[in-house]
């Protein structure tokens, strides 16, 4: 029996010393900062320091893009990272009923006389209460990634009944119907977070391709009703316009066909090393609309150039590739899928704005992860690191 607790007592010490390797090459320890995932913060902070530094030209130039709102939307944000940090937030995996409620919560607020607000275009995906004005959507995206993850991490890893496949799906349906009418660019990004976690969460790849397949079918089937006089139009001019100039430019060529030739032509003028800081001649002199929003990347091409664009990719690509490493050597389903959810949530947005830049994605008004002027947005991506550094905090404890 002595001999069976001594090799029981080394295994455990083994697991134990593997564990703490595990945490080192992952840029743990026993330092001061053993509580800091430090290769997913560094390139975010220095997206965000690379985001001060747009908005600050920007603002010199465009009025709209007031540099200390702009910063408090920082500080912000970094005080609520900081509290989501110290939280563990696997304590959210068993409350789905509660999560739902609150996603549809957020995605009808801007539909509640008194508190809707419209923004430019007929946009009515605002709250305004007294001097407050934000969009709920916003944080509606983090919690969309806990709702899924949430409902998926049941599973652990493999959905086998296409009952509770039909499920899941139904669960992320109800708030991207409700966002979609509101704004298609966040309810794109809602949707490709719901399905990145119910993918990975084991979903049968027969499964995924016929609702990929009907997907295609029904937006088809909304754009060409929304095109023919008579038929309900579900998309906006707008929206309708936007994803018509992706087609042909020439369609809308003061509108937002205008926009995407100004915001292509800032990017390649930006040449190989930029123009300078504050030299944004096509951006920062009114060529360029919502330079300091929806085309921010341009404005940061052109004073950049590629090799500062490439430097910026690169951040981002890092800040994603440590997060999906953690999310690999995580032990809790419900963590991995958060953090998948998370992943999901920048890589489409960056894929997005950059894309919308340079012509290869239709215009939808995504903003750029930790860039884009808003406080609405910096908040809830700051929060989103916070809620990395909240799972690499408390990895070592009970789940």
């Amino acid at each position: 029996m002595a001999v069976l607790g001594s090799d029981s007592s080394a295994g455990v010490a083994a697991v134990g010393r593997r564990r703490a390797r595990s945490a080192t090459r992952m840029g743990g320890g026993r330092g001061p900062l053993s509580n800091v995932y430090l290769s997913q913060l560094i390139p975010a902070l220095l997206i965000v320091i690379a985001g001060v530094i747009t908005i600050w030209s920007a603002s010199l130039s465009i009025p709209e893009a007031n540099f200390v709102s702009h910063l408090a939307g920082i500080a912000i944000g970094l005080v609520a990272a900081i509290a989501v940090w110290r939280y563990d937030c696997r304590a959210l995996s068993n409350m789905t009923t509660a999560l739902f409620v609150l996603a549809c919560v957020l995605m009808v607020l801007p539909r509640i006389p008194g508190l809707g607000y419209e923004g430019g275009l007929g946009m009515v995906g605002w709250v305004k209460i007294g001097p407050i004005r934000f969009q709920p959507s916003e944080p509606g995206k983090i919690v969309t990634i806990f709702l899924m993850a949430s409902a998926c991490a049941q599973y652990n890893g493999k959905i086998e009944s296409f009952r509770d496949y039909a499920k899941l799906c139904g669960t992320l349906l109800v708030p991207l119907l409700l966002i979609l009418s509101l704004d298609l660019g966040t309810g794109l990004i809602i949707f490709f977070i719901g399905a990145t976690i119910i993918i990975v969460s084991g979903a049968p790849r027969t499964w995924v391709l016929l609702t990929i397949a009907l997907i295609v079918g029904v937006a088809a089937l909304v754009v060409i009703t929304s095109m023919i006089d008579g038929l309900p139009h579900i998309l906006k001019e707008y929206q309708l316009k936007r994803l018509i100039v992706f087609v042909d430019p020439s369609v809308d060529p003061t509108g937002d066909g205008y926009n995407l030739q100004q915001a292509m032509i800032a990017v390649g003028s930006g040449g190989l090393f930029g123009k300078g800081f504050g030299n944004a001649t096509q951006a920062l002199t009114g060529f360029v609309p919502e330079a300091q929003t929806d085309f921010v990347f341009s404005l940061f091409a052109e004073q950049f150039g590629f090799v500062g664009s490439v430097i910026l990719l690169g951040l981002y690509a890092w800040m994603i590739i440590a997060t999906l490493l953690l999310a690999m050597r995580s032990e809790g389903y419900f963590t991995r899928l958060v953090l998948v959810g998370c992943v999901a949530m920048w890589t489409f947005q960056v894929l997005e704005n950059v894309g919308m830049c340079l012509g290869i994605m239709p215009i939808t008004g995504i903003p750029l992860p930790f860039v884009t002027y808003g406080s609405s947005s910096m908040v809830v991506q700051l929060v989103s690191v916070g809620i990395v550094q909240s799972f690499w905090r408390h990895r070592q404890k009970a789940a």
